[in-house]
């Protein structure tokens, strides 16, 4: 019934702000077109701790940012400065090429143990690789959200559950988040070639064997699991179609190595903007002591 389970690792983003680091792994690289994954948080630090993440690039994929609790500030080269709050979207499509940064701009927010969030990378289909880059806020509001006894579920992104999310995606895909009260019961996406669950808090029992947070549960193709929460519990649902073989070395994702050393290039020469209203400092290209397959280094969260 499951295909694997892959164990959350820390990652270090910048000084005192670690992570868990879901995908890739060595073992699934990717579950449907998601590529990478980050859990920020819980997290409380002293008001002086500076959390932000400077400007940085991507190409060949899309951030897709959301929070559970606190708030960001996104800046990216195409002129867009967006506060992000618990419940939104942020879907940025770097396409040929973007850079952003994240912003933590309320101390207040992080000392009180107020930040969690959730981001993840989609890959694009070859075609659109080399797109013109976007990005799009979606509102609470504007997502489905489905109830019942003891469960919660809003529809990020994608189709699922007879649910559609106007969220605008580049292949077929899904992503929720679900919450469920102790005992309740919750099934997964049908229709999807690959599906994962992560506990993001709480804990879960499917067919008799229990699994706590911090966990990625990738189930085989076909299966129709029963998920039944041991606790009041937090998931995040993905999967979608596999899209090929994909390259990943730091923010750059691309079916083609060599597209990966002309985006190196390109970062070092300035040939992707910074943002303008966040343009007096950025994140240089780390030293590349491994092949472009070898996963990001970690130091930047998308």
């Amino acid at each position: 019934m499951l295909d694997i389970i892959i164990e959350s690792r820390q990652a270090l983003i910048s000084p005192g702000f670690s992570v868990k680091r879901i995908l890739p792994y060595q073992l699934r690289r990717m579950v449907g077109p998601f590529i990478f994954m980050d859990h920020a948080g819980p997290l409380s630090v002293p008001t002086s701790t500076n959390l932000d993440v400077l400007p940085h690039p991507h190409i060949g994929l899309s951030t897709v940012s959301y929070l559970l609790d606190g708030n960001v500030t996104h800046r990216d080269s195409l002129g867009v400065e967006q506060l992000i709050k618990p419940g939104e979207v942020n879907w940025m499509k770097a396409g040929k090429g973007i850079s952003h940064s994240e912003r933590f701009e309320d101390p207040a927010m992080l000392s009180a143990g107020g930040l969690e969030m959730i981001q993840t990378w989609v890959a694009l289909p070859e075609k659109d690789e080399e797109a013109e880059p976007t990005f799009k806020n979606y509102s609470a509001d504007e997502l489905p959200v489905f109830t019942d006894k003891g469960v919660w579920m809003r529809l990020i992104a994608g189709d699922a559950f007879g649910l559609s999310s106007q969220v605008k995606t580049s292949s077929p895909l899904f992503y929720i988040h679900v919450e469920l009260q102790a005992e309740a019961r919750f099934g997964i996406p049908v229709g999807h070639s690959e599906r994962g669950v992560y506990v993001v808090k709480g804990s879960v029992e499917v067919s008799g064997v229990t699994y706590p947070s911090g966990k990625l549960l990738v189930f085989n193709k076909g299966v129709d699991p029963v998920i039944i929460a041991k606790e009041n519990t937090t998931l995040m649902m993905l999967g979608g179609e596999h899209l090929g073989e994909r390259y990943i070395w730091w923010n750059f994702v691309s079916s083609r190595k060599e597209r990966i050393e002309q985006a190196k290039e390109d970062w070092k020469q300035g040939r992707i903007l910074l943002p303008p209203s966040d343009n007096e400092e950025f994140v240089p290209l780390p030293e590349d002591k491994s092949k472009p397959a070898g996963g990001p280094p970690p130091g930047i969260l998308s």
